[in-house]
């Protein structure tokens, strides 16, 4: 209660010119509107949801998540994502708060239910007393009197705006497309078929909180021909047309449809989101020739997402194919897959370092307009936007972190990491992964004088990377514009 009286104070004293306006309350605008509010700054969250919908949401709610309901990776010493995570725990995230709140079983992965995910978010940005919400649409530019602005519309930003910012800009957005995977009701699958088995039986870093058993994803096992006669079906089905504008748009390759993989070779899909490595089939005691996984998607357990089938199929062929799937042939879908446009910026030649546009430094920009791919990704920059608007709204210098952190190489990434290629002319979405930090040398033995090699030697680096990125975020966190809440 002290904690947040402290803020309305400091919140009061702020000249009108200090509120932060932020547009869009998807990820990364609950984030920056959390850690703004969080560190004393009067912030307005505007959201057009529902007086407007978008193609592929279905709620008014906040951090919606459209797509898959994983984080991904938990796991903070081996993977770059998990550090993310730990990073973003670290720096007081609303976001990691309501996932860890929220947890499914998902073995290794931190997946959320995402309606009480959303609900939670929601709540607690409605609830602060430094944030006001307005449920608008901001069709064009905001005006000249909003100092310090956050856009932070997404992937789906509504076109007006969107082409306001390409003539302010003069530079042509670029755009990929991205696809949604269905999800099942769990009480139609044939278990008399399919089974309960994460790859290799791992157990998530969560399963004691969460439920998960090493037996956390459904598993759909196919036979040689099965696979085939499937294959077969997906490629003659039925797809979205496109318009003409868009058919030069590229996919994002981490987001492939399942169409888009089949086309490039038979084995594609088996070898990507239908591999069988890990498993085996109780009927027969083997690794099946392929497999479809199915992760749970609410807290209940009763609603399951297809792993990696994100899809452009028309609704009645995904019926038709998906069914063909053994232990799904009676199926019934919560949700079927869909496509819609992503659209990011040239963020390496429009924005500076701190994320504001070159063009009128008033706008900064947060999210996966900025071009970073992924849920996390999206809601870092998002808590780095809130914090810089934040330092400047106090009239300090907003501070980047350090490039050896997850949070510090995502946003390098982003504003600096392709301005020698050509200025950014190839600039493309990207997750956070260790291929973005600084080099770091490792010993060349372990503790009892034996020379690391092979795969040792990539974990030991990891290891020493995830280390140093958090012995380095402390001095950062320290900072001005740290969020309190």
């Amino acid at each position: 209660m002290l904690r947040r009286a402290l803020a309305q104070v400091e919140a009061r004293t702020m000249s009108e010119n200090g509120v932060i306006h932020i547009i869009g309350a998807g990820l990364a605008g609950s984030e920056a509107a959390w850690q703004a509010a969080g560190s004393g700054a009067r912030v307005i969250l505007h959201e057009m949801r529902p007086v407007r919908g978008t193609e592929a949401h279905q709620t008014g709610g906040f951090a919606e998540l459209v797509c898959s309901n994983s984080f991904r990776s938990d796991d903070a010493t081996q993977n770059a994502v998990g550090l993310l995570h730990e990073e973003m725990r670290r720096a007081g995230s609303l976001i990691m708060r309501e996932a860890d709140a929220n947890k499914v079983p998902a073995g290794g992965a931190l997946a959320v239910d995402r309606d009480a995910f959303s609900a939670g978010v929601t709540a607690a940005l409605e609830a602060h007393p430094n944030i006001e919400i307005r449920r608008e649409a901001i069709e064009t530019l905001p005006p000249e009197d909003w100092e310090n602005v956050i856009v932070a519309t997404g992937p789906l930003t509504a076109a007006p705006l969107a082409e306001a910012i390409r003539a302010l800009t003069g530079e042509e957005s670029l755009a990929f497309f991205d696809a949604i995977a269905p999800i099942i009701y769990k009480e139609t699958i044939d278990f008399d078929i399919a089974w309960m088995q994460s790859r290799y039986d791992k157990k998530g870093p969560h399963a004691q909180e969460t439920g998960g058993d090493g037996a956390d994803y459904i598993n759909c096992p196919f036979d040689e021909d099965q696979y085939a006669a499937f294959l077969n079906a997906v490629l003659e089905g039925e797809k979205t047309e496109f318009k003409d504008w868009e058919k030069s748009t590229p996919y994002f390759e981490g987001c492939l449809p399942i169409e888009v993989m089949a086309e490039r070779g038979p084995d594609t899909l088996r070898y990507g989101p239908m591999k069988p490595v890990g498993l085996t089939d109780p009927r027969t005691g083997k690794r099946p020739y392929a497999v479809v996984q199915l992760r749970q998607d609410n807290a209940l357990g009763t609603l399951y997402n297809m792993v990696g089938f994100q899809t452009k199929l028309k609704y009645g062929a995904q019926t038709d194919i998906f069914r063909m799937i053994p232990g799904l042939e009676k199926a019934e879908f919560a949700r079927l897959g869909g496509i819609h446009r992503n659209t990011f910026l040239n963020s390496p030649k429009l924005l500076d370092a701190s994320l504001r546009l070159k063009a009128r430094p008033a706008l900064r920009f947060a999210g996966q307009i900025t071009g970073v791919e992924g849920y996390l990704e999206s809601a870092a920059i998002g808590l780095l936007a809130g914090r810089f608007a934040t330092a400047e709204a106090k009239g300090a210098a907003p501070a980047a972190p350090p490039p050896t952190t997850a949070l510090g190489a995502l946003i390098g990434h982003i504003t600096g990491g392709h301005v020698s290629d050509n200025h950014g002319k190839n600039f493309q979405p990207m997750n956070v992964n260790f291929g973005l930090f600084p080099e770091i040398e490792i010993p060349r033995t372990d503790s009892q004088g034996r020379r690391i090699k092979g795969k040792e030697k990539g974990f030991a680096r990891k290891r020493a990377l995830a280390s140093r990125a958090l012995s380095e975020l402390g001095p950062w966190l320290e900072k001005p514009s740290v969020a309190t809440e």
